[in-house]
């Protein structure tokens, strides 16, 4: 047994403990075989989503981290409130971390390593901290530790009084340059993190899962890590993508979109849940995927250090109608260059349409098909007689298309005060049609 979780510790089950042993403890004992690209690919989302606290990440496989965020404790209030938001971040990822704080990236390790939650601020104060620290925090080969415990070293501070010469004749000098590393006396550099250019993350499910609603616990794993890598990079989404793999081999993709750049989790969340919602999953699911390929720079006005929330106000309503009822539900409009007020329109992305070209005082609804009025006295009614305001546009167009008209509209109000859009032909027996209604 590597590592057994706080109900197996409670049966008396530990570390090391042989397999048979343990399940004679307890009978329902579940055992994961260890999947060392798993814990790979997990430690590298991990460096993704902590690039929005540093822009020095190094990977220290196969569980550790290393942030150099002295230059980034001013941006987030201080050291308190950024490891605060670490432990928090961390923990609704579902991680359990050890955090540590050391001038030296070797320092540091050792300290997390030993479960110790302490933040070495001098490099002076560095040997007395390490000092009570077991010689199993070292990365040395076994052998080398055994002769150490051999010798009667059992903590760092034994071995930071021995001679270096003695010492690097027993152990070799890549040990004195391990320990000069560990204490700020040679430089240590470190292999920086680049994040990838697109997100593409797979979480496979601990169990099948039936029900659309338990789907989104995992999803939102998988949303916190992408707005945790757009913030480092500085970037948003319009659109993003999700992948169920089903039990028989089969997939189901959704799309989600938006109509401007985001990176809210809470936004993303929301927009998921709609989606999910009105979802017939098609089997069993053992996986999901979240995939985000087209990404754009945000202004420095949206990041987190000048705006909480992140340039959003809540879910935009049109999202979460395209979310709910579908991307062909909800349409924008926009004008098109045409004379004729039928085709002086089409349907446009929501959020991008393009107001009348003409500047004309047109009202936005018009009727299907206009309706003839009746005339007293030549005068058009409708719910009364339609007095005319000055001025008239008049439409003669379509002889191309054998859909020509000729019209003359004009703004009339009724004797309730309301206002419509009425016209007349310029031929034929020159009857009076309401085609649209003011607002």
């Amino acid at each position: 047994m590597l590592l057994c979780n706080e109900a197996a510790q409670g049966a008396g089950i530990c570390s090391g403990m042989p397999a048979a042993a343990a399940r004679a403890l307890a009978h329902h004992l579940i055992i994961q075989t260890r999947d060392h690209k798993a814990e790979q690919t997990a430690l590298h989302s991990l460096a993704a989503w902590a690039y929005q606290f540093s822009s020095q990440v190094s990977l220290h496989p196969p569980y550790a981290l290393l942030l150099e965020v002295r230059g980034s404790q001013t941006l987030f209030g201080g050291r308190a409130a950024l490891l605060k938001k670490l432990r928090t971040g961390l923990a609704e990822l579902g991680y359990k971390v050890q955090l540590a704080g050391a001038p030296t990236p070797l320092a540091a390790l050792s300290l997390a390593r030993c479960q110790h939650e302490q933040m070495v601020e001098e490099q002076a104060e560095l040997a007395a901290a390490l000092a009570p620290l077991p010689i199993s925090v070292l990365d040395w080969e076994q052998t080398l530790l055994e002769r150490m415990d051999g010798m009667g070293v059992r903590q760092l501070g034994d071995i930071l009084r021995l001679p270096r010469d003695g010492l690097a004749r027993r152990l070799g000098q890549q040990t004195l340059l391990y320990l000069d590393r560990m204490l700020g006396r040679q430089p240590d550099p470190q292999d920086l993190y680049r994040p990838p250019p697109q997100f593409k993350h797979r979480l496979q499910l601990p169990s099948e899962v039936e029900h659309t609603q338990a789907l989104l616990f995992a999803l939102q794993r998988l949303v916190l890590e992408l707005c945790g890598w757009l913030r480092g990079l500085g970037a948003g989404i319009q659109t993003f993508y999700i992948a169920l793999s089903h039990r028989e081999g089969t997939h189901t993709s959704l799309c989600i979109g938006m109509h401007k750049q985001s990176r809210d989790a809470e936004t993303f969340t929301t927009l998921l849940r709609e989606r999910l919602e009105r979802l017939e999953l098609q089997g069993p699911v053992i996986a999901v995927e979240l995939r985000a390929e087209d990404i754009a720079r945000l202004d420095a006005q949206s990041l987190e250090l000048f705006d909480k929330t992140d340039g959003e106000g809540g879910v935009d309503l049109l999202d979460r109608l395209r979310a709910r009822l579908g991307d062909q539900a909800v349409q924008g409009i926009s004008a098109v260059a045409e004379h004729r007020p039928e085709y002086a329109w089409c349907h446009s992305e929501p959020g991008h349409s393009r107001k009348d070209i003409n500047g004309r005082q047109r009202p936005l609804w018009l009727l299907p098909v206009p309706r003839q009025l009746e005339t007293r006295s030549g005068l058009p009614q409708f719910q009364g007689e339609l007095k005319l305001r000055p001025g008239r546009e008049r439409i003669e167009s379509g002889w191309w298309d054998e859909q020509d008209v000729a019209r003359d509209y004009f703004v009339a109000i009724n004797p309730a005060g309301a206002r419509y859009w009425i016209y007349r032909e310029l031929d034929g027996e020159r009857r009076w049609y309401l085609h649209g209604i003011f607002e």
